[in-house]
């Protein structure tokens, strides 16, 4: 009797398992986060925002969160090849960033890499739109997800969480931006 109910429990267990690997195995391959805004400047003034990796902690959602983060710039001063390695506490991480391509008041593609509290390589893009004296910047990152990052979408939503810090910097961004 015992040994039917813990060879049922242990079945249980195996099929719980079983799905919840079929249910991250059938989670999208590619996690896309976008956010936009239209900003009251023209797209050469957004568009330096982004550009410069030194501007950044004016607009930047987290930035704030750890004033004691050790910041590293090297490469070119702004645009492509420039870089931005950052280590701080638990809410911000270690990484780099590295600008890719740099098309003038357009796009920014921006190589993004987590190091720390996880590995992890995206692409971070900015398209910069002309709206008659304002700019409609977009804000898109994509990453592959593995297996991991998969099951921690089960149970987080990603593009909530990310998207509310791209909305906070797009805000902090638009204050800048038109700041006179």
């Amino acid at each position: 009797m015992i040994k039917k109910i813990i060879l049922g429990v242990l079945a249980l267990i195996v099929l719980l398992v079983a799905g919840f690997c079929v249910a991250v195995a059938m989670q999208p391959n590619e996690l896309k986060v976008t956010r936009s805004a239209v900003i009251d400047a023209p797209p050469e003034k957004v568009f330096e925002q982004v550009n410069d990796f030194n501007k950044w902690a004016a607009w930047s959602p987290w930035e704030k969160l750890d004033p004691a983060m050790k910041k590293d710039f090297s490469g070119s001063p702004s645009g492509k090849g420039a870089l931005y390695h950052w280590a701080g506490n638990d809410q911000v991480g270690e990484g780099r960033m590295t600008i890719a391509e740099s098309h003038p008041s357009a796009h920014i593609k921006i190589d993004l890499e987590f190091i720390k509290p996880f590995a992890q390589k995206s692409v971070t893009d900015f398209t910069f739109k002309p709206d008659g004296d304002k700019t409609n910047v977009t804000w898109t990152m994509t990453a592959q997800n593995n297996f991991l990052s998969k099951a921690f979408g089960l149970m987080m939503d990603m593009d909530k969480m990310i998207g509310a810090d791209f909305e906070k910097g797009l805000a902090q961004m638009k204050t800048v931006a038109e700041a006179k």
